[in-house]
């Protein structure tokens, strides 16, 4: 076995932490750097187009154990720009497993480094925010040169490197369904596939060609970055709230928000992981979540809207729904199982909402 290749991880700040390289040959990547806190789901997360433009940092120390296979990832290929952890597993062992987690970043070009001190890294991100860095083979001086040079998430469109080019159908229920692919999940089609037949469409598709397809409904997904940069899917909202039943996840949610009026800003270090509790405001039940995302919607600033949850963690603003139409969005990933399903029932709540639309006067 060959011995590992030392590697660096640099942040923007001058904070460097020694480790070994590990997935594909690296010698200069850069990105922002998040943590995310979940035990297991690790291939899941990597594969999550909401992730471009980030390197991953895993909280839980052990990675890898359980392996890879082709059915677990979210997309046909990551997006992610790299991955950090305390400890790779070497060997692993799941009967589902068909490769190691190196094996998988290999196949798909992604690098990562391993034997980081996780934890520090984690407490440092939670004090300084959420920030560029760069890890790789080469010198101290290249990655800091790397890590200032990166524009990170603000102010950059990094829809349009995960959405689809062209349209095309998934699922087979018994209703029609219109899915903005803003970064869409494979769990969240999913999930909208046993309600209905979806058609999905690029970012950019214009509110009266969706509608031309005469949909029960339009599903705008989760997906990376500024939801500010995502403007002709701002605008489509602007043509479709009040005439079809909307449901927005996460970046669609962001997005609803922003077409009704409302503010989104960038947080700290941002809601990653699958332990995330949320209430809903109406009924006082909580959520345990899975959430992914650096900006959320300002509370207060969305005019003719019901806010319907609240994180417990922090306050953030995690639901609303449009007073006087059908449309919602919540800024969690009801698709995920993080342990529970409870969360699922927003899928029921839109289809719903569909058959109440198509029912005869």
């Amino acid at each position: 076995m060959t011995a590992p290749e030392p590697a660096l991880l640099v942040l923007c700040d001058g904070e460097v932490f020694e480790g070994e390289a590990m997935g594909a040959s690296t010698a200069v990547a850069s990105g922002e750097v998040v943590f995310n806190t979940v035990m297991s789901g690790y291939q899941e997360v990597i594969s999550d187009p909401s992730y471009a433009g980030q390197i991953i940092t895993f909280t839980y120390p052990h990675i890898g154990n359980y392996g890879t296979n082709d059915a677990d990832s979210e997309a046909a290929r990551p997006h992610c720009r790299g991955v950090i952890v305390r400890d790779v597993a070497r060997r692993y062992s799941n009967w589902r497993a068909t490769a190691s987690l190196d094996d998988f970043l290999c196949r798909h070009g992604i690098g990562g480094i391993t034997g980081i001190d996780t934890r520090r890294l984690t407490r440092h991100i939670r004090d300084a925010g959420a920030m560029p860095g760069a890890f790789g083979t080469a010198d101290e001086a290249t990655l800091l040169a790397a890590a200032r040079a990166e524009p990170g998430t603000s102010g950059v469109d990094l829809v349009g490197e995960v959405t689809t080019a062209e349209p095309y159908v998934a699922g087979s229920g018994p209703r029609r369904v219109v899915a903005y692919d803003l970064g869409i999940k494979s769990t969240i089609l999913s999930c909208l596939g046993e309600l209905a037949t979806v058609t999905v469409v690029p970012a950019h598709t214009p509110a009266d060609e969706v509608l031309a397809r005469q949909p029960d409904g339009v599903f705008f997904s989760n997906g990376p970055g500024d939801p500010e940069l995502a403007g002709p899917a701002i605008e489509a909202l602007n043509g479709l709230v009040g005439t079809v039943p909307v449901f927005g996840i996460c970046l669609g949610h962001q997005l609803l928000a922003l077409a009704l009026g409302g503010r989104t800003f960038k947080m700290r270090f941002g809601h990653h992981g699958g332990n995330v509790p949320v209430r809903c405001s109406a009924s006082g039940r909580i959520e345990i979540t899975s959430q992914n995302h650096n900006f959320a919607v300002e509370a207060g600033s969305v005019p003719g809207v019901t806010e319907t949850h609240v994180c417990l963690n922090d306050g953030t603003l995690e639901g609303l729904s449009v007073d006087g139409a059908d449309a919602f969005g919540v800024q969690y990933h009801p698709e995920a199982g993080p342990g529970p399903h409870d969360a699922r029932r927003h899928f029921t709540a839109f289809a719903e909402m569909m058959d109440r639309r198509r029912a005869p006067a």
